[in-house]
């Protein structure tokens, strides 16, 4: 059963960071909250929710912007905005691609620009990490 957990989690995390509507937080809290392990947690959901985003940014390294916009109804404006902030910043946006709402904009954006592969994968990663960490501990102290 504590398997299946985990392969929860997981899914929900990966699902969490494509352009799909769905949120993970809570189902990482209930785990922690249970008797699954922080530690797992945090790595299940990190990589899970980190994969998701990498999937996101290849979706716009190959994509067709034009398609994107229209597929999944990005405000062209909002988005013209974020273009101009990846472009400034470039692959250290990845840091902030665990932002609800504008998250798989950021990571779509710097696909499209081609943000460098490895440095965008790395700061994903590292912004993805963070956020669990922070939710893991407040969780733990809420116990």
């Amino acid at each position: 059963m504590e398997e299946l957990g985990y392969l929860s989690l997981f899914t929900a995390s990966f699902l969490s960071a494509t352009v799909l509507p769905f949120s993970s937080e809570a189902i990482v809290a209930a785990m922690v909250l249970g008797s699954f392990n922080p530690w797992y947690i945090l790595v299940i959901a990190t990589i899970g929710n980190w994969l998701g985003s990498v999937l996101t940014y290849y979706m716009g390294y190959v994509g067709d912007w034009n398609r994107i916009q229209r597929w999944l109804r990005i405000d062209e404006k909002k988005t013209e905005k974020y273009v101009v902030y990846s472009r400034r910043y470039g692959a250290w946006v990845g840091l902030l691609v665990w932002l609800p709402g504008i998250g798989d904009v950021l990571a779509i954006c710097m696909g499209l620009i081609r943000c460098n592969q490895l440095l965008s994968a790395t700061t994903i990663l590292m912004g993805k990490f963070a956020r669990y960490a922070i939710i893991i501990y407040l969780t733990c102290l809420a116990k």
